[in-house]
């Protein structure tokens, strides 16, 4: 996993507010959008940059596009930061 793409994707407020939108379920993009005071076009590029750092996966199904959140990355990494708690004590 490149954390490095997957942090600097974290990093923005946007960014982490459309993952908590998508916790919810599959949304197209256009319903993604609705929910902020952003163009299509802004919300299309953290839609990229999330998808870029695999936090997120697209389905085309019929005209739309649909978002949704990939939980494999997400498990990686909650178990690579859970791995720093359990650290031995040095």
């Amino acid at each position: 996993m490149a954390f490095q793409e997957t942090f600097k994707a974290l990093s923005d407020p946007t960014r982490r507010a459309i993952l908590d939108l998508l916790k919810g379920g599959a949304r197209t993009a256009g319903d993604i959008a609705s929910h902020f005071d952003m163009t299509a076009a802004t919300v299309s590029h953290h839609l990229s940059v999330l998808r870029t750092a695999g936090l997120i996966s697209d389905d085309k199904r019929g005209k739309y596009i649909y978002y949704e959140l990939n939980m494999s990355v997400l498990d990686e990494i909650t178990g690579w930061i859970a791995s720093l708690k359990g650290g031995s004590d040095t």
